[in-house]
């Protein structure tokens, strides 16, 4: 029990490790390095997608399975695209504001962090001990890069450095609850898990065709993109290759 609470929010405190940079990143940053920025995270996503969540997720269940869960986390952002223009994001307690983009970036981002944590759980669940330690490790270094992303949208909507790197923090803290409920429902959690990751990966290709690709491309600095898109599948295919 202690060893998977540990693992678990190691990995999922990645996150906000991975958010860190953006407190040392000038107030502005200009729309070329902007454009960079979402395309080296559209790239890291599609690489996570297609050769970390499908492949698992075929492994451990079959192409029924990722067909629904695929088909599911397509249809709850579409969902979430339609309804978050009528959701009042601009009156917070909290005094924080930012738009649809923002949000349902942070929305994909969780649903990943969801399966993700089920897996660290099944992991340390399992026969062979050191499993769970090089599962958490893994989605450790996956997860830095995407607090950087969450905390870069929350900056580019005018909100404070220190509260943007809390909110991306946040999103990996969700990984902690999961893997505890993996941990003590393995017995079935094994069937749960090809139909997370499925989710998990339609979400993220949803942002990335609808959201990602298209802002990076909006602005003049489509051929920067583009490379900056190979590069960013191509650092998660190392991440995935030696630490996977």
């Amino acid at each position: 029990m202690t060893e998977v609470l540990f693992g678990s929010t190691l990995s999922a405190l990645a996150t906000g490790l991975g958010a860190l940079p953006i407190l040392f990143l000038q107030n502005t940053i200009t729309h070329r390095w902007r454009d960079i920025l979402l395309a080296f995270t559209a790239g890291i996503m599609m690489a996570a997608s297609m050769m970390s969540l499908l492949p698992e997720a075929l492994n451990q269940g079959g192409f029924p399975e990722v067909f629904a869960g695929l088909f599911l986390g397509v249809l709850v952002l579409t969902t979430l695209e339609k309804k978050i223009p009528h959701i009042d994001l601009e009156h917070s307690r909290y005094g924080i504001q930012f738009d649809e983009k923002a949000f349902l970036i942070i929305a994909a981002i969780t649903m990943h962090n969801l399966p993700e944590g089920l897996s660290v759980g099944v992991s340390y669940a399992s026969e062979q001990s050191e499993t769970g330690n090089l599962i958490a490790f893994a989605i450790g270094l996956q997860n830095a890069p995407e607090g950087f992303l969450v905390a870069l949208f929350l900056i580019n909507q005018n909100i404070g450095k220190f509260k943007a790197l809390i909110i991306a923090t946040m999103t990996g803290a969700v990984e902690i609850i999961t893997s505890l409920l993996g941990f003590y429902l393995t017995s079935f959690a094994d069937n749960l898990v090809p139909y997370g990751l499925s989710f998990a990966a339609g979400a993220m290709l949803f942002i990335i065709y609808k959201e990602l690709i298209p802002e990076s491309h909006g602005d003049g600095n489509e051929r920067n993109a583009t490379y900056s898109f190979i590069l960013g599948i191509l650092f998660m295919i190392l991440l995935i290759e030696t630490f996977g």
